[in-house]
């Protein structure tokens, strides 16, 4: 298992995606963190283009050091299906199955290499994010860590991270064709999801029942952040996180249990 995982790791950080994503990730959260932070002072002040941000401190902090995420776990849906996508896309999945013959193994390996690579993903970002995001809230005079949930939020966005690529894998078996993998996921969850999540605020039941398990509800869940919607209804942390758990292992475990029993060329 553990060569499995190694070489999976390998062919991921031999390529010069790895270190392009890493500069995407720490830029989007030093920058988010910025434009969140005027977005909250604007907000809570009442300034220009003010729009009413609510929230404690301890949400003003998560929301000003998580701002980059949603960039960020785009990204990781991206890897999680490229990973996958790519074998199929140069037909080296017939190659891995040999190398790996037990195929659970092989794919489990590669659930494993996601999860590092969420993580170190989710290291960057918050290193972008919190060297710049503790200037920006002291400059807006909002203490950089009012209490331990910011912590727990920085930790936690490391397991949304890894989540989200661990979808980005099951999405990319159940669609071989690695461009249009890339092209649905991307598009369901950066624009298609967004405005589904609106339109279910329009019906109550929709709005309680629906609308806080979507994926990117249950993450900002999970994150705690400053709200600009005083009626928005959100899961407990806890809710968030078991919500995106079920998501990613529904996706990656159908998936996996398909590839698992179906030919490969």
């Amino acid at each position: 298992m553990i060569p499995a995982v190694r070489s999976e790791l390998r062919k991921f950080f031999t390529t010069r995606l790895w270190w392009g994503m890493a500069i995407a990730v720490f830029a989007a959260a030093a920058a988010f963190a910025v434009l969140f932070g005027i977005i909250v002072e604007q907000g809570t002040s009442g300034g220009p283009g003010g729009g009413g941000v609510t929230g404690d401190d301890t949400q003003i902090a998560n929301t000003v050091y998580t701002a980059g995420i949603g960039v960020s776990y785009l990204l990781l849906l991206t890897i999680g299906i490229l990973t996958i996508g790519g074998e199929f896309r140069h037909k080296t999945i017939t190659a891995t199955f040999l190398a790996t013959p037990n195929r659970l193994r092989a794919m489990s390996a590669k659930v494993v290499a996601l999860v590092v690579i969420g993580v170190f993903y989710g290291v960057l970002s918050l290193a972008g994010s919190v060297a710049v995001g503790s200037i920006v809230l002291s400059v807006i005079d909002q203490p950089a860590f009012p209490s331990g949930e910011v912590a727990r939020t920085l930790a936690l966005s490391l397991l949304v991270l890894a989540l989200w690529a661990l979808m980005g894998l099951g999405l990319g078996i159940l669609i071989p064709n690695q461009v249009a993998a890339l092209f649905i996921g991307v598009a369901v969850a950066w624009i298609v999801e967004p405005l589904l999540g609106l339109l279910l605020t329009i019906w109550d039941f929709s709005r309680e029942n629906i609308a806080p398990y979507l994926p990117t509800s249950a993450t900002n869940a999970i994150l705690n952040t400053a709200s600009q919607n005083p009626d928005e209804i959100r899961l407990e942390w806890w809710g968030g996180a078991l919500t995106l758990v079920i998501y990613a292992a529904v996706l990656a475990s159908f998936g996996i249990w398909r590839l698992t029993r179906q030919d490969v060329a």
